[in-house]
């Protein structure tokens, strides 16, 4: 068994999205299982959710719907290069309501 570790680069901004999206996944949806299947999967989740959320401290402040929404544009101009269309047609754009205590939110 190899436990070396790795590490993964993303920018900020794919850092907050993808921290905004595993929190809707995991807390939110409460679907998980239903998500991904391979329970051992989720270990790594699980990691790389815990490590996000320790690193950004956008997620505790009051403007971070604002910021969320700002990752994100920018997240879709540089794929996409347009801003504010969805790219799958059951994603839910709108900045998630997380309680104050998690992400800096009004509950």
């Amino acid at each position: 068994m190899d436990d070396e570790e790795i590490s993964i680069k993303l920018t900020r901004d794919q850092a907050l999205v993808l921290s905004d999206w595993l929190y809707q996944v995991m807390f939110q949806s409460d679907d998980l299982a239903g998500i991904v299947r391979e329970r051992a999967v989720w270990s790594p989740i699980y990691a790389i959710s815990g490590t996000l959320d320790t690193a950004l401290t956008e997620i505790f402040r009051p403007d971070y719907a604002s910021r969320l929404e700002a990752s994100r544009e920018r997240l879709h101009t540089q794929m996409y290069g347009e801003t504010s269309e969805s790219t799958a047609p059951f994603e839910d754009d709108s900045p998630s309501e997380r309680p104050a205590i998690d992400r800096g939110l009004p509950g």
